[in-house]
């Protein structure tokens, strides 16, 4: 015999806003979330929207819901542990509802110098003394290589080829004789 109850989001005599509740209480033990993801998953698990914007109006009253806050330890996470730029972290908030003011905000916390430095340390790590850098050929390969894999975490075009033009030159200093 299954005892076992069912989900309260399955149990049409539940309380809405006790369902909704326990929906979001248990997305934000997995880890931070905007309003808007917390809107989301109550709309896939049909919360009614008065009761959904009730409970999340509530949950924002005593700080359990708190985007500004969100966005800065997001953009702080991923550009340390990404190495993402503005660009890119701008995008990952827009997609998880976050305000342009907000996200300004937040992606104030990343300098020009700390875009610079993550910029330089991805392409560092892909820079090996067997690469024969001097011919024109591997030079433009790794070039468009390095400049593509920045502008996948968000840098800009311009921003990217200097940064892989002045390491480039500087392996090359590097390995020649003196």
């Amino acid at each position: 015999m299954n005892t076992k109850r069912p989900a309260p989001e399955l149990d049409p005599d539940a309380n809405p806003a006790s369902v909704a509740r326990a929906i979001i209480l248990r997305q934000l033990t997995n880890s931070p979330k905007s309003r808007h993801q917390l809107a989301q998953k109550l709309a896939e698990r049909h919360v009614p929207d008065d009761v959904a914007e009730s409970v999340l109006d509530r949950f924002e009253e005593v700080k359990l819901i708190d985007d500004a806050e969100f966005a800065r330890l997001w953009v702080r996470s991923r550009a340390q542990n990404r190495s993402l730029a503005r660009g890119a972290l701008q995008r990952e908030l827009a997609e998880k509802g976050i305000s342009a003011h907000l996200a300004e905000e937040a992606l104030a916390q990343v300098s020009d110098d700390d875009e610079a430095a993550s910029a330089e340390a991805l392409v560092r790590r892909k820079l090996r003394g067997s690469m024969n850098l001097a011919d024109t050929a591997e030079r433009d390969k790794y070039t468009r290589r390095w400049v593509a894999m920045l502008a996948r975490k968000g840098f800009g075009p311009s921003n990217a080829f200097a940064v892989v033009e002045r390491l480039i030159d500087e392996q090359l200093d590097g390995e020649s004789p003196e």
